[in-house]
């Protein structure tokens, strides 16, 4: 019996467009697609437009007079203005084009540990982040802290998956001069408190960094709105390709902040002795960038846009609640994280009983189901609640009830095989 869902989207019309949700795997079995946190399936008017790209415009961008360079420079330009109105961005400038997210956050924490002041750490300023980053949220920041001798601080997270912020006036204080934190945690599904932590970041002068790789793919992100200074994301996850990222960043500070990277395309001159710099986004995109790669993400702009962020996010919150409200059902099976629908996102960690969830992967997977298991780039998360590692299925703007069935009943399977 299909199960009928307020908010849902027409997923039957909707995964006509992906050509891989049709694909049968282990013996006959239909896939059952729910890695989406790690990485989504991209559709058909994606794949033809990087396909169209390659065959008929593919060329080095800005400084070629020939038609292809030119074609190419255009579309690859173009990209970055859907992106801006995609995040609201008050200027296109501010949209940089990296190869992921990390490179965004790993950009902007090097630009911080070269800057001049205001904006520079150093062995006199602290650093606040919180304990449920992905690593790439992580390990720049320790980076950072190791070379420059600035304060690394964290928030703790409460027994039911949010941040704790009873201590936030301690945690971030006069010496802090940045805090960078998940806007929807990969692992625990939590939507975090923006307005909470960036009112306190500005109290006391701090440049706040957003990571909302599982934000932009999920609903509407309006850089404007979340009022942080630095917002990462990647293309992948939201029906892009691999190999593109986006920093978006306050114009000012781009202008004033240092390069991360040195060569072609980020320069205006170039002498024995010195070099000066482009403005932003090109100080900040040497070399020949991901062109293909950020046409890609253009056309995947196009493609969420037209259904509608919020749309898609009333979709994912329909097959969320769903998903929680049959996975409890499960005997023996943990949620990690909040378990409820509400300031959460469409990823959510589980746990079954003794069975470790390397091998409730490998049984889910021999039904069709694709899961993701370990710790998921968020080692202390799984420290913090005394576990090795967690199940985790991720939903998107394509996922069904009958996905969420067919997980709850493979769980079943699992726990028989397991005796």
């Amino acid at each position: 019996m299909t199960v009928q869902l307020p908010g849902l989207l027409d997923t039957e019309a909707i995964r006509k467009d992906f050509p891989i949700l049709d694909r049968v795997v282990h013996d006959g079995k239909k896939l059952v697609y729910l890695d989406n946190a790690a990485t989504s399936q991209k559709p058909r008017q994606v794949l033809d437009v990087l396909n169209e790209y390659y065959e008929q415009h593919n060329a080095n961008v800005h400084r070629g007079v020939h038609v292809l360079a030119e074609e190419a420079t255009a579309l690859y330009e173009g990209a970055r203005d859907k992106v801006a109105a995609f995040v609201n961005a008050p200027s296109r400038d501010e949209v940089i084009f990296t190869k992921n997210a990390s490179e965004s956050l790993n950009l902007v924490a090097n630009m911080l540990g070269w800057a001049d002041d205001p904006y520079r750490v150093d062995r006199d300023t602290e650093i606040v982040i919180t304990e449920m980053e992905h690593h790439s949220n992580i390990v720049p920041w320790q980076l950072l802290s190791q070379r420059t001798g600035a304060k690394l601080k964290w928030f703790g997270l409460t027994d039911d998956g949010r941040l704790d912020l009873s201590n936030i006036d301690q945690v971030i204080t006069e010496k802090t001069k940045v805090v960078s934190f998940v806007l929807v945690s990969n692992i625990l599904g939590t939507l975090n408190p923006v307005e909470t932590i960036v009112r306190r970041a500005q109290e006391v002068g701090a440049l706040v960094v957003v990571d909302a790789s599982q934000a932009a793919p999920h609903m509407v992100l309006d850089v404007q709105a979340l009022q942080a200074d630095f917002v990462a994301f990647t293309g992948h996850k939201m029906c892009g390709p691999d190999g593109i990222g986006v920093l978006w960043g306050r114009q000012e500070l781009l202008e004033d902040l240092p390069p991360f990277l040195g060569g072609g395309e980020m320069i205006e001159t170039v002498s024995m002795h010195s070099s000066t710099y482009a403005p932003a986004p090109h100080k900040f995109e040497a070399g020949t960038p991901p062109i293909a790669q950020a046409v890609g993400l253009g056309a995947a702009v196009d493609y969420l846009s037209a259904i509608g962020m919020d749309k898609i996010a009333a979709h994912e919150h329909a097959i969320t609640e769903y998903a929680i409200k049959r996975l409890l059902e499960v005997p023996d099976l943990r949620i990690i994280g909040p378990t409820t629908a509400e300031d959460r996102g469409a990823a959510v960690s589980f746990t079954l009983g003794d069975i470790h969830p390397h091998d409730v992967g490998q049984v889910l997977d021999e039904q069709g189901i694709a899961v993701r298991v370990g710790h998921h780039c968020a080692r202390p998360v799984c420290l913090r609640y005394g576990i090795p590692a967690t199940t985790r299925a991720s939903f998107y703007l394509y996922s069904t009830p009958a996905e969420v069935d067919a997980l709850v009943d493979g769980l079943e399977h699992v726990r028989n095989f397991f005796g």
